[in-house]
């Protein structure tokens, strides 16, 4: 192998997806996330598929990118849990991943904070980032 024959089509994907710096704007953004799901409904079922070292890549620039233009809003936690139960319409008996009942009103009523096996149960169940439920 030559250095050509890795260059020239790394120049198309560059032109193509701009990857010779950070994602520029918020139309760069939607376009990478469009290519992202385009690969993940062609080749999904074929987890293997050289394309997913490049999602992988992607992947990257993306998570930059909606750290700075998406940043997960100033909540507290407890606010946030509060909200996630409305939204999936669960309950406070619903939260095993917090404890009993009674636990879980001390968290949403301010009396106690969340600990870490908790915190990252709740990432986990709600597919969230851990950060968002530290304090």
């Amino acid at each position: 192998m030559n250095i050509m024959e890795v260059v020239a089509p790394w120049e198309g994907i560059n032109k193509a997806l701009g990857l010779s710096g950070p994602i520029r704007d918020e139309a760069h953004y939607e376009a990478l996330l469009s290519f992202v799901e385009e690969c993940f409904d062609r080749f999904g079922s074929d987890e293997h598929h050289p394309v997913f070292s490049l999602v992988d890549m992607l992947a990257e620039r993306i998570e930059e990118y909606e750290r700075k233009a998406h940043p997960w809003p100033q909540i507290a936690p407890r606010e946030l849990l509060a909200q996630l139960m409305i939204e999936h319409h669960i309950s406070q008996k619903d939260l095993p991943e917090i404890g009993p009942q009674s636990l879980v009103s001390a968290v949403l009523a301010g009396k106690r904070k969340l600990n870490l096996r908790q915190v990252k149960a709740l990432a986990k169940r709600f597919s969230l980032p851990m950060e968002t439920f530290a304090e």
